[in-house]
C-alpha cells in the first residue's frame, strides 16, 4: 500500500512533465549536473543491440554516452547510491558489472564519481546538494524491477522537492551538437508535499530498503553456501591474501579477478555439493566449465578487438543448472571487486577492468569443445595461450585445494552438455542489396565527387526507375508557396506600381503607420538620401551669427523654465527637469550656467535639510545632486568659469567635509573668509564620510564615462566613441565585421549608416538586414522608413520587408528587411540570382541565433553563401575570435572564386568596344576582410536584486554579484569575464573583507580614501571605479591562492543573501503587490519576464484587479475617469490625441477590449500569441512612457527596443538560461535616461539566480547538417540557376562545408531526387525532413486519391475525409512525442483525445515499404563510408583506451574468430554481441552499432518511425494536438489536456496551418487538372484549417 501511496503522487509529476528540451543550453566550464548511475547503468543494459554478459560492449555503450557529453561542453557528476545496490542481488551478473562499472569509472577516466552516500535521505546527501546545487539531474523513471522502479521513483519526488530539476533517461537523444530530454521542473509544491508527508515518504523508503536488503541478500548468500556477507567476505579476504603470497608480482585486475573468483567458486560448490546432493552439476563437471572460462580469459589476454569482432554467433544457450552455477561466480566476483575498492596496500592495474570475461567467447570454446571436438575436430590452441592456461590453471588449483598436481589438460574430462538449443528470437537476417545509383548529368557532382562516383554502379538508361522519371513533369521555382502568388514582385519601372485607389489609400496608411511607429523609436529624424553623383553644392550659411543667435534663444529657455522655484518645491521633479534641458542644450556657455544654478539650488536644500535635521530625516540625493554639478563642471566646462564659481565649489565641498578635496583647487581661488571659518560651524553639514567612500557608494551611477568630445562629421545626432568610429571605418572600406559589444551600446548605429551609404551610392544597390524574428523585422522596416526618404525611379521604394507569411516589396528595394529563411529562399531561388547580384552588404541582428536549437543550421547557410561584404552583430558570443576566423576562411574562398572568374574571363575574351556601363552606379572597391569589434562595457551599471516575502511584506535583498561564487570556482576559473560590480558593490565587497580578516595586510592601501586612483581626487570617473574593483578581485584571488580560503569563502558567504521562500501560489497571488511596491521604490517602468513560452495576459488582470482593490476602495472619483491613484500609465507622457492614434489601432482586433483597457491603466502584455497590433501598441506606449508595466515572455529577448529602468524575471523556466538570462536583462537601464539599471529575482531559487550571474553564455558550435532536401535545394540550383558559375560556386561551397556530403549526394541520387516532380514540394518542406519525403511517396502510391473523395454531386468533402486527412498530416508534420510514463498516469482528459491514432492501415503499409527502402540504400551508403572510419579509434574504447597484438600462431583462435563477412561497417565492439551489416538496415539500432568516426547518426537517415520506443522500450505516443485542435478549435484544451501552453501552442499550430497551405499551393503548381480531388481537398483544408485559427 505504501508503495502504491507514492506511485499516485509520481504519476501526477509526470503527467505534468512535457518539456522536451536542449540541455545544454548555457553549459560552461562552472556548470555541472548529476547523473544517477544505476540509471546509467540500466539505460546501457537495456540497450536492444547488446548480449547479455558482453561486459566490453556494455562498457563501450557507457563510455560513448559520456563522451557525448563531454564533446558537447557538459560537466557532469556520477552518483552511486549504496543502498541502490541491493537492487542487483537477486541477478548477480549485473551485481558484479555493476560494481565493475563503478571501479572502471573510478580507476580508467577522468569523470568524477560519488559513492559515499548510502541514499539520498541521508544528511551528507543533503548537504551535498546544497553546497554544488546541480542544474539537474538525470534519472531513470523505470528500474529492471518494480522495488528498483519505486526507488527511483522516490529519488525523483525527492529532488524535485529540493527545487532541483529532473531529466528522465526514457526518450533522451542526441545529435551532432545538442542531447535533448524530457525536464521535469522543480517547483515548491514538491517541497510542501514533501515536507507534508516526510514521515510517510521515510517509512515507504526505509520499508523498501529493507525488503531489498533482505530478499537480495538471502538469495545471494544461498548460491554461496555461507550464512552471512560478513563469512563471504572474509573468506575473499583470505583466498586474495593466499593469492598475494603465490604470485605477489602479479597486478593485472584481469588475471586477479580471474584466478581468484574461479578458485572461490570451486570451493563454495564442492562445500554446497557436500551439503545439498541434489546440485544438478557435479563438482568434476564445475571444474571443466572453469577450465573452459579460464582458457577464454586467457584468451583475452592476446587477442585484439579486431580479432574478437569476427567471433562466431552460436544460437546455444547455458543450461539451466550451468546458468546457477555461472550465477554463484560472478557472486564471487562481486565480492572480490568490492574488496578491490577498499583495497590500499596492493597497487592493482585496473586497465582492464571493463573486459573481465566474455560469455559469447565462453560459449564457443564450451562448443567447441562439447560439440566440435566430439565430432573430431581436434585444433592446436598455441604454445603461447597454452603455457598461459597451465600456468593460470596450476594457481586455481591451489587455492581451491585440489588434488590434481593443478593438471590443466584436458580440458574436458565429463561428458555433461553445459549448452542447449533453445528457441529464442532472433532477428531478421537481410543481406544489404547492391544498389545502382540513377545517373544524372550534374557539373558540380562531376567536379566534387566524380572520383568517388566512378567506383559506384549506375543503373542502365532502360532501367524502370530511370524510365519513370521521363514521365514526371519537370519543376521550376516560379512561385511563392504561401501565398500562391509569383515570388518575383515584376514591376514595371516606367509605370506606378498600381493605380487601383483602393490599393493607394492601404499603401499610404501602412507608410504613414510606418513612420509613426518608427517615430516612437528614435524620434523625427527623418533624412532626404541623394546620390552622390548628384550631390547639389552646399549653400554657404554663416555658422558664426547662426550659432550665437541658437545660444540667444536656449537662454531665454533656460531663464523661463524657473528651475530653482521647481527643485525647492518638487526636488526629484526639479533635477529631472534640469536634466532634460542639459541633454537638449548645445550651447556650452548656456549649460555652464544650468550647472552653476543646479549646484547653488541643490546645495542650498542641503543646508535646510541639516538645519531641520531634527525634524527630518537628510536626503542623500541633494547631496549626491551637488557633487554631481561639480564633476560636471569641473570636467566639461572648467574654461567657461569664473573665480565666485570656484569658490562656490571650494566652499560646498569644504561643508561636506571634503577639506582635502578643497585644498587641491589653488590656494588663490579660496576666498579668505573660507580659509578661517571654523570647522565647528560647518560639522553639521557633512557628510559623515569621505569624499572617495561618498562617490562610490553613492555617486557610482552617475561617475562620468570616459567620452570623445570631437564630433564626427559623418555623425549627426550624437557624438560616436572610438569603438563605434571604428564601425564606420570598416562599412566605409567595404569590410566585414563581427561586432559584441552589450545591449544599448549603440552597435546597431553602425547598421543605419551602412544603409544610408548604399543608398547614396546609387540606386541599384541593396542592404539586407536580417533579423531573427518578425517582431524584430517589423521594428526595423520602421526605423528604416522613418528615417531614410529618397526619390527613386517609379516601382522602386526604399525599404521592403519579406517574412515566412508576409512580404511587401521584397524585391524592388534597396533596404530589404527579412528573417534568415526567407533570404535562404531567395539564395538559393535559381531565377533570383540577378537580384543577388545587387547585394552590396548583409547585417546580421543577433548573430547568436547561429548557436540556437531550431534554424541554426540556415544562418550558418547565409554566412556561407552571401558574396558581399557584411556586419554580424550580437552581445552575446563567447568565442568572437572563433567566430571571426572562421569567417574570414569563407571570405577567402569568395575571393578566390572571384579571382578564378575574373581570370577566366580575362583570357577568354576582350571587353568590345561600345560597351554600354551603367550609369549612376559608383565603383565599389571590393574587400574580404573580417574584422572583430568587441566592446565589453556596458554605459548603465546593473544591480541586482532577490524578493522574498515575508509577513504579507516583499522584502528587497541585494544581490552582490560575488554571491554567486565559490572559492572553488574562483579558484579554477576566476571572475567570469563578464562579472562587472557598481561602484557601491566594489564597496560593499571591501567592507566585508575587512570584517572578515581584522588584520589585513593591504586594508589600508585599498582603503577607498587612499587607493592610488582616488587619492585627493575631485572627480573619480568611471574608469577609476573599475580599476579600484579589478584591484578588489586580484587580492580576493590572492586570497584563495595564498591559504587564505576560508577567510575568502566567509567574505563571500556575508555577501549573499538569505531571503525566505513561499509557495509558489503566494508569490503568484502577491505579485500585483510586488508590482506596486516597484511603483513606491520608483522603479518602473519596468518589463516582467514570465518565463520563455507562456502566455501572461492573466497576470496583467491581477495587477489591474489590485489596484482597483487598493485605492477604488478609499477614492471615489468620476464613474467617467480612471482615478490616478488606480493606474500605472503616466498620462503626461502622452498627449490625447496620440494616444488615441495608437489606440485606434487596435479597435478591430478580437482582444481589443482587454487590450485597451489594460493600456489605459499603464499594463500591457507582449507575446507570440498576441496580434502584431497589439504588440505594437504595447510597444509605442512603453518607449512613449505611458504604460509603465509590461509582462512579457522570451518574443522581447531578441533586439525588440522597449529599454526600462527595471527587468524582473517571474518565473524559473527551463527556458531561462545564462543566454537568454543577459539579453533579457540587458534591457534595463535607457541610455539617456537611466544611469542604474536594476532586475529582480522574483521567485526564482537562490541557486539559479547563482547559475545565471556566473555563467558565461554558450559557445557558438558549427551545425552544418547537409541533408536530402538540403541537397536536392543546391541541385535544383545548380540545374536551374540563370547564373551557372556563381550557383556552382555556391553549392560547391556548402557542400564542401560539410565532410560528409559526398557520400550524403550519392545517397540522394538512390532517392530518385533529381529536380524532377515533387522536387519542388521536398525543398518547400525541407524543414520537415523526412515527413516531406514520406509525403512525396505518399502522393505517388495515389493513396490521397484514394482518401480524397467528394460528396456525391458536389466538390467539397465530407468532415469524416477532412479529419482522415488531418490524421495523417499530424502524423507526418505534427510529431511532438509524450513520454512513455504519462500513459500510466491515466489523467483525465476534457476536450483533446490527446494521444495521436496511427496512420490508417494503407498509409501505415506505405510507410513501411518507404522506410525498407530508405533503409535498405543508406545501408548500402554506410557500407560505402564506413572505409573513411578511423579504424584505430574504432578498436579503442571512447575514454579508456586499450588494445593487443593479433595472435597468428593459436588454429583454434583462428576457428573461433572465422566471422568475416557483415562485419564491416558496424563498431567491432557491437561485433562481440553478434551485430552485424545487416543491422543498419534498423534506423532505431543505427546510432548504437555504426562505426562512430565516420560522423554519422540516425538523424542523418530519412526514416519516419511509425513507433517510437524509448531506451526501456515502452512506447512513447504522438501528441494529438494538431487533430485535436481541428475537432473542437480551443487553445484552452490544447493547455488543459495537451499539456501545450497557449502561445506555443498557437505557434505550433500556425507552422501546421502553413505546411498545409505549402502543400495545396505546390500541388496546384503540379498538377495540371485544378478539379483534381486531392488538389481541391487540400485546399479545403488549408482554408478551414486557417479560418479555425484565426478564430482564436
Amino acid at each position: 500500500m505504501c508503495l502504491e501511496w507514492h506511485s499516485a503522487f509520481f504519476q501526477q509529476i509526470l503527467a505534468m512533465c512535457k518539456w522536451y528540451v536542449s540541455l545544454l543550453n548555457d553549459y560552461v566550464e562552472s556548470e555541472f549536473f548529476l547523473i544517477d548511475g544505476d540509471s546509467l547503468f540500466i539505460t546501457c543494459i537495456s540497450e536492444q543491440t547488446l548480449l547479455p554478459g558482453q561486459n566490453l560492449h556494455f562498457f563501450y555503450l557507457v563510455e560513448r554516452f559520456l563522451l557525448d557529453l563531454s564533446n558537447k561542453g557538459a560537466k557532469y557528476v556520477i552518483v552511486f547510491f549504496k543502498d541502490a545496490e541491493h537492487a542487483y542481488f537477486r541477478h548477480p551478473t549485473l551485481l558484479s558489472l555493476r560494481t565493475a562499472l563503478i571501479l572502471h569509472l573510478q580507476h580508467n577516466t577522468d569523470a568524477v564519481i560519488h559513492t559515499e552516500f548510502s541514499n539520498f535521505l541521508e544528511e551528507k546527501w543533503q548537504s551535498f546538494l546544497q553546497e554544488s546545487y546541480p542544474y539537474f539531474i538525470i534519472i531513470s523513471d523505470d528500474g529492471l524491477t518494480k522495488l528498483q522502479t519505486s526507488f527511483l521513483n522516490l529519488f525523483i519526488i525527492h529532488a524535485l522537492s529540493k527545487r532541483i530539476n529532473v531529466v528522465l533517461t526514457s526518450g533522451q537523444e542526441s545529435d551532432f551538437i545538442r542531447v535533448y530530454g524530457y525536464h521535469i521542473h522543480g517547483m515548491y509544491k514538491h517541497k510542501d508535499f514533501f515536507s507534508k508527508h516526510r514521515k510517510e515518504i521515510q517509512c515507504v523508503f526505509q520499508t523498501l530498503v529493507k525488503d531489498l536488503q533482505e530478499s537480495s541478500t538471502a538469495a545471494l548468500l544461498s548460491l554461496s553456501g555461507h550464512s552471512s556477507v560478513k563469512d563471504m567476505e572474509k573468506e575473499v579476504c583470505e583466498t586474495l591474501s593466499q593469492f598475494k603470497h603465490i604470485w605477489a608480482e602479479i597486478s593485472d585486475v584481469r588475471h586477479i579477478v580471474c584466478i581468484v573468483s574461479c578458485a572461490l567458486g570451486l570451493r563454495m560448490y564442492s562445500r554446497l555439493q557436500k551439503k545439498h546432493q541434489s546440485r544438478e552439476i557435479t563438482p568434476e563437471e564445475a571444474e571443466d566449465l572453469i577450465r573452459m572460462y579460464c582458457l577464454s580469459v586467457v584468451f583475452l589476454f592476446h587477442l585484439p578487438l579486431s580479432q574478437r569482432a569476427r567471433v562466431r554467433s552460436i544460437s546455444y544457450h547455458w543450461s539451466k543448472p550451468t546458468f546457477t552455477f555461472i550465477q554463484m561466480h560472478k557472486g564471487c566476483e562481486f565480492f572480490l571487486l568490492k574488496h578491490l575498492t577498499t583495497e590500499k596496500l596492493w597497487k592493482v592495474d585496473f586497465t582492464h577492468l571493463p573486459d573481465l570475461s566474455d560469455d559469447l567467447l565462453w560459449k564457443n570454446v564450451a562448443y567447441y569443445y562439447e560439440v566440435e571436438n566430439e565430432q573430431g575436430l581436434n585444433l592446436d590452441m598455441g604454445e603461447k595461450i597454452k603455457r598461459e592456461y597451465e600456468y593460470l590453471w596450476s594457481i586455481i588449483s591451489k587455492l581451491a585445494g585440489k588434488d590434481d598436481d593443478g593438471k590443466s589438460l584436458p580440458l574436458r574430462r565429463t561428458s555433461i552438455s553445459f549448452l542447449e538449443k533453445r528457441a529464442s528470437p532472433t532477428k531478421e537476417s537481410k543481406n544489404i542489396p547492391k544498389l545502382g545509383l540513377i545517373p544524372m548529368t550534374s557539373m558540380v557532382v562531376d567536379e566534387f565527387a566524380g572520383d568517388i562516383l566512378s567506383s559506384l554502379p549506375f543503373l542502365k538508361s532502360d532501367d524502370s526507375a530511370v524510365t519513370s522519371l521521363i514521365k514526371q513533369k519537370e519543376f521550376d521555382e516560379i512561385r511563392h508557396w504561401h501565398s500562391g502568388k509569383l515570388l518575383s514582385d515584376d514591376y514595371d519601372r516606367t509605370k506606378s506600381s498600381s493605380q487601383d485607389p483602393w490599393a493607394l489609400r492601404s499603401n499610404q496608411k501602412l507608410q504613414s503607420f510606418l513612420r509613426f511607429y518608427g517615430s516612437s523609436l528614435e524620434g523625427n529624424i527623418s533624412k532626404t538620401i541623394v546620390t552622390q553623383l548628384d550631390t547639389p553644392k552646399k549653400a554657404y550659411s554663416d555658422m558664426k551669427n547662426s550659432k550665437k543667435i541658437h545660444e540667444r534663444k536656449e537662454q531665454k529657455q533656460w531663464d523661463a523654465l524657473s528651475i530653482e522655484k521647481l527643485i525647492h518645491e518638487n526636488f526629484n521633479l526639479g533635477i529631472r527637469k534640469l536634466e532634460d534641458f542639459l541633454k537638449k542644450c548645445q550651447s556650452n556657455s548656456v549649460k555652464c550656467t544650468a550647472e552653476m544654478a543646479g549646484l547653488n539650488t541643490c546645495f542650498e536644500v542641503w543646508i535646510e535639510q541639516c538645519k531641520d535635521q531634527g525634524k527630518r530625516l537628510k536626503d542623500i540625493n541633494a547631496a549626491v545632486e551637488v557633487m554631481r554639478r561639480i564633476h560636471s563642471l569641473l570636467e566639461k566646462y572648467k574654461d567657461l568659469m569664473e573665480k565666485t564659481d570656484y569658490q562656490k565649489i571650494v566652499r560646498c565641498l569644504r561643508y561636506f567635509g571634503f577639506d582635502n578635496l578643497a585644498c587641491t583647487l589653488e590656494s588663490s581661488q579660496i576666498p579668505e573668509d573660507d580659509r578661517k571659518e571654523k570647522k565647528a560651524k560647518i560639522s553639521n553639514y557633512a557628510v559623515g564620510m569621505g569624499a572617495a567612500r561618498f562617490q562610490l557608494q553613492y555617486m557610482g551611477h552617475c561617475l562620468l564615462r570616459e567620452e570623445r568630445t570631437d564630433r564626427d562629421p559623418r555623425i549627426q545626432h550624437f557624438i560616436p566613441d572610438t569603438w563605434q568610429r571604428d564601425l564606420l571605418d570598416i562599412v566605409d572600406n567595404n569590410e566585414s565585421a563581427v561586432i559584441v559589444a552589450p545591449t544599448s551600446s549603440g552597435k546597431t548605429y553602425a547598421s543605419y549608416y551602412c544603409m544610408e551609404k548604399i543608398l547614396k551610392e546609387s540606386n541599384e544597390g541593396v542592404v539586407v538586414y536580417v533579423a531573427p524574428t518578425k517582431a524584430l523585422v517589423n521594428q526595423v522596416w520602421a526605423t528604416v522608413y522613418n528615417r531614410f526618404n529618397k526619390t527613386l525611379p517609379d516601382g522602386m521604394v526604399v525599404c521592403g520587408v519579406f517574412t515566412r507569411d508576409y512580404r511587401h516589396d521584397a524585391l524592388n528595394c534597396q533596404v530589404l528587411v527579412t528573417v534568415p529563411q526567407c533570404l535562404e529562399i531567395l539564395l538559393l531561388s535559381p531565377h533570383r540570382q540577378q537580384w543577388a547580384k545587387r547585394i552590396r552588404y548583409v547585417i546580421f541582428d543577433e548573430v547568436h541565433c547561429l548557436g540556437g536549437e531550431i534554424g541554426a543550421e540556415v544562418w550558418e547557410h547565409l554566412l556561407v553563401m552571401i558574396r558581399c561584404p557584411f556586419l554580424a552583430l550580437s552581445a552575446t558570443i563567447s568565442n568572437p575570435k572563433h567566430l571571426t576566423e572562421w569567417l574570414q576562411s569563407v571570405k577567402r574562398y569568395w575571393q578566390h572564386v572571384e579571382s578564378v572568374r575574373e581570370e577566366s574571363l580575362r583570357s577568354s575574351t576582350t571587353t568590345k568596344k561600345g560597351t554600354k556601363t551603367q550609369k549612376n552606379i559608383k565603383t565599389v572597391n571590393k574587400s574580404y576582410k573580417v574584422k572583430l569589434v568587441l566592446y565589453g562595457e556596458r554605459y548603465n551599471d546593473l544591480e541586482k536584486y532577490v524578493c522574498s516575502l515575508e509577513d504579507n511584506d516583499f522584502k528587497i535583498h541585494h544581490y552582490h554579484p560575488c554571491a554567486a561564487l565559490t572559492v572553488d570556482h574562483i579558484d579554477k576559473y576566476g571572475f567570469p569575464s563578464d562579472m562587472a560590480f557598481s561602484p557601491r558593490e566594489s564597496i560593499l565587497l571591501y567592507d566585508s573583507m575587512v570584517q572578515v580578516w581584522e588584520n589585513w595586510p593591504r586594508a589600508d592601501e585599498l582603503d577607498p580614501e587612499k587607493f592610488t586612483h582616488f587619492k585627493n581626487k575631485i572627480v573619480i570617473t568611471k574608469a577609476d571605479a573599475r580599476k579600484y574593483e579589478e584591484e578588489l578581485k586580484e587580492e580576493l584571488k590572492n586570497w584563495i591562492v595564498h591559504d587564505n580560503r576560508m577567510k575568502a569563502n566567509r567574505v563571500l558567504k556575508l555577501l549573499k543573501p538569505q531571503p525566505s521562500y513561499c509557495s509558489e501560489k503566494d508569490m503568484k497571488d502577491n505579485f500585483p503587490c510586488f508590482v506596486e511596491k516597484l511603483r513606491q521604490m520608483d522603479k518602473l517602468p519596468a518589463l516582467f519576464f514570465l518565463g520563455m513560452k507562456i502566455t501572461s495576459s492573466k497576470t496583467d488582470k491581477m495587477i489591474l484587479e489590485e489596484a482597483e482593490h487598493g485605492s477604488l476602495m478609499e477614492k471615489l472619483g468620476k464613474i467617467t475617469e480612471i482615478p490616478p491613484d488606480c493606474t500605472y500609465a503616466n498620462s503626461q507622457a502622452v498627449d490625447t490625441e496620440i494616444l488615441q492614434k495608437v489606440i485606434d489601432r487596435v479597435k478591430f482586433m478580437k482582444t481589443n477590449t482587454t487590450l485597451k483597457t489594460l493600456a489605459l491603466r499603464g499594463i500591457g502584455y507582449h507575446h507570440a500569441s498576441v496580434a502584431q497590433r497589439g504588440r505594437q501598441l504595447v510597444e509605442m506606449l512603453f518607449r512613449m512612457g505611458f504604460i509603465q508595466v509590461v509582462t512579457a515572455t522570451g518574443t522581447l529577448a531578441l533586439g525588440i527596443n522597449m529599454p526600462c529602468k527595471s527587468v524582473v524575471f517571474t518565473q524559473n523556466s527551463v527556458y531561462l538560461d545564462a543566454l537568454n538570462y543577459r539579453q533579457m536583462s540587458g534591457r534595463a537601464g535607457r541610455r539617456g535616461q537611466d544611469l542604474l539599471g536594476n532586475v529582480f529575482f522574483y521567485d526564482i531559487p537562490l541557486p539559479k539566480v547563482d547559475k545565471l550571474i556566473k555563467s558565461n553564455v554558450p559557445q557558438l558550435r558549427g551545425q552544418f547538417p547537409l541533408n536530402i532536401s538540403l541537397a536536392l535545394r543546391l541541385m535544383l540550383l545548380a540545374a536551374k540557376a540563370d547564373d551557372k558559375e556563381d550557383a556552382k560556386a555556391k553549392v560547391y561551397y556548402m557542400v564542401v562545408g560539410y565532410q560528409c556530403s559526398i557520400n550524403t549526394r550519392s545517397s540522394h541520387s538512390l532517392l530518385n531526387c533529381n529536380t524532377m516532380g515533387f522536387a519542388g514540394l521536398v525543398t518547400h518542406l525541407h524543414y520537415h525532413e523526412p515527413s516531406n519525403l514520406v509525403l512525396v511517396s505518399f502522393l505517388v502510391k495515389g493513396l490521397f486519391h484514394k482518401l480524397c473523395q467528394p460528396r456525391k454531386d458536389s466538390k467539397t468533402f465530407s468532415k469524416e475525409v477532412m479529419e482522415q486527412l488531418v490524421l495523417v498530416l499530424a502524423n507526418l508534420f505534427g510529431r511532438r512525442y509524450i513520454p512513455a510514463s504519462v500513459i500510466k498516469s491515466k489523467q483525465k482528459f476534457y476536450q483533446s483525445k490527446v494521444f495521436l491514432e496511427d496512420l490508417p492501415e494503407d498509409f501505415a503499409v506505405a510507410l513501411h515499404e518507404y522506410n525498407n527502402k530508405i533503409e535498405e540504400n543508406f545501408g548500402h551508403f554506410l557500407l560505402i563510408i564506413s572505409k573513411m572510419a578511423d579504424m584505430k579509434q574504432e578498436y579503442q574504447l571512447p575514454l579508456s583506451r586499450t588494445g593487443n597484438e593479433e595472435c597468428n600462431d593459436s588454429k583454434l583462435v583462428s576457428h573461433l574468430m572465422s566471422c568475416n563477412e557483415g562485419r564491416t561497417a558496424v563498431s567491432p565492439f557491437a561485433c562481440l554481441s553478434g551485430n552485424v551489416d545487416s543491422d543498419l538496415l534498423h534506423a532505431e539500432t543505427v546510432n548504437s552499432v555504426i562505426l562512430r568516426t565516420v560522423g554519422i547518426t540516425a538523424g542523418n537517415i530519412p526514416v519516419l518511425c511509425a513507433k517510437k520506443f524509448d531506451n526501456r522500450r515502452r512506447r512513447m505516443p504522438l501528441n494529438a494536438y494538431a487533430l485535436d485542435f481541428y475537432k473542437h478549435g480551443s487553445l484552452t484544451a490544447m493547455a488543459q489536456d495537451n499539456g501545450i501552453h497557449e502561445g506555443e501552442a498557437y505557434l505550433l499550430l500556425k507552422d501546421f496551418s502553413l505546411t498545409i497551405k505549402a502543400i495545396s499551393v505546390s500541388l496546384s503548381e503540379l498538377c495540371d487538372d485544378d478539379e483534381d480531388n486531392v488538389v481541391q481537398a487540400f485546399s479545403q483544408l488549408s482554408d478551414s484549417y486557417w479560418e479555425k485559427l484565426q478564430k482564436v
